[in-house]
């Protein structure tokens, strides 16, 4: 069998590529190895400046029925420090939280109505190049398929361990383990997003939908072992008492609830910039690059990242990896910068107090830093562009006055911090 892309992948990534592709008349096939539907740890959390990408794909709709409430404030919960701000207002509205069992069915399921052909479960046992094809061998639990493919997007997620596209590096004590827990109840209130600032990790809170609460976290591998010491249990519960025991603002938000189906867990995570497109393939969601989670954009990245790279596929011709990767880069490369330094402020006690203590006097830094973590970018073409796909969304623009109020409060964060670890270390 003959397709013009195979892709890799059915999540978020692979299942956008695969559905703006086939609305394009591209021949497409659709590869995952997994079962639908499925839990999976992730935040659940998708940004307002991807709904122009959800509509594309025939889905925005069926997302705005499914998800939880819109999320238009964001909160810091540190210790005893409870803040809130407003987050960036986007044209298309505010984000808002779906699980994952059911965003990546609709996804699935609108690149098959445009045309994809779908092979699930189907692992991809071998990859081989001639000329200007790709072959690929795929792997069933009955039979094997042979496909041939001009393009290929690898877009499988970063936590795999093994195959053609692992994510691989040594164990060290600083690497990060991430969970997942659904709750019934409790005191979060609609509309607001509290990031999580505790002793070894970070993590956050979003009401998603059926009138879940979701919590995700990321935790250093050092620190989890302490917490299990301490708590004892399972990984997963001995992470919940952590942060529990650590926030105030956590256990007022989770007082009463309950704790619905199992407690996901994954790891460890490698936040940073991968290759984007080597020897032919082209990467897109995290196997590309992946930020930090404490920025609440894995999902919105993955789907602006397989946006960017249908475009470039369509416009570009032979030039279009080298264009893709230079175009993800100025994208994202800033976001995952400022995800680095968020999740460093949050983990390292001396930094998280002196954040926590500038936050209390400057709340519209939580807002700058929702700005610069990509709440109201956008990666949508205006209308008439290459790709025929024309949904465009462009940013508010912020005011002078906003924007001075920003800096000043990231400027006296920088020097209250500093000032504050020189304090604890005399």
């Amino acid at each position: 069998m003959q397709f013009d892309a195979a892709v890799i992948g059915s999540g978020p990534a692979g299942a956008t590529a695969a559905r703006l592709l086939a609305q394009l008349g591209w021949s497409v096939a659709l590869i995952e190895r997994n079962g639908f539907p499925r839990r999976k740890v992730c935040g659940e959390f998708i940004s307002a400046a991807t709904m122009p990408v959800l509509e594309a794909c025939g889905v925005a709709g069926d997302f705005l029925a499914l998800a939880g409430p819109p999320v238009h404030k964001v909160a810091a919960y540190a210790g005893d420090t409870v803040v809130e701000a407003p987050l960036p207002h986007a044209k298309a509205g505010w984000g808002r939280a779906l699980g994952r069992e059911h965003l990546d069915v609709l996804l699935r399921d609108a690149a098959v109505a445009a045309g994809a052909m779908l092979f699930q479960p189907a692992e991809v046992a071998s990859l081989s190049r001639q000329a200007d094809r790709h072959i690929l061998t795929l792997r069933r639990a009955d039979a094997a398929d042979e496909i041939c493919a001009r393009v290929v997007i690898a877009a499988c997620g970063s936590w795999n361990t093994r195959g053609a596209f692992a994510v691989t590096a040594t164990s060290r004590p600083s690497d990060l383990f991430a969970f997942k827990a659904h709750f019934r109840g409790g005191a979060l209130a609609d509309g607001v997003m509290p990031l999580l600032a505790f002793p070894g990790g970070y993590g956050g809170l979003v009401h998603s939908d059926g009138g879940r609460v979701t919590l995700s976290c990321c935790v250093r591998r050092d620190a989890l072992g302490r917490a299990r010491e301490i708590h004892g249990g399972k990984a997963g519960e001995a992470v919940i008492r952590h942060i529990l025991a650590s926030t105030e603002g956590a256990r007022r938000a989770l007082q009463g609830a309950m704790v619905e189906d199992a407690i996901l867990a994954t790891g460890p995570i490698r936040p940073g910039i991968r290759a984007r497109y080597c020897d032919g393939i082209f990467f897109a969601g995290n196997v590309a690059g992946e930020a930090h989670p404490i920025i609440a954009e894995g999902i919105s990245m993955a789907m602006q990242s397989s946006w960017l790279l249908v475009q470039r596929l369509v416009a570009d011709g032979p030039a279009a990896g080298p264009n893709h990767a230079r175009a993800w880069k100025r994208q994202f490369a800033a976001r995952l910068h400022a995800a680095s330094l968020f999740a460093w402020l949050a983990m390292n006690d001396h930094s998280r107090a002196a954040a926590a203590q500038l936050i209390r006097a400057f709340p519209s830094i939580l807002t700058w830093g929702a700005t610069l973590s990509g709440k109201s970018a956008s990666v949508m073409s205006p209308p008439g562009s290459e790709t025929g796909i024309a949904v465009p969304m462009t940013p508010p623009e912020p005011t002078a006055q906003n924007s001075v109020r920003l800096w000043l409060g990231f400027g006296a964060m920088c020097v209250g911090m500093f000032m504050a670890i020189l304090n604890k270390r005399a």
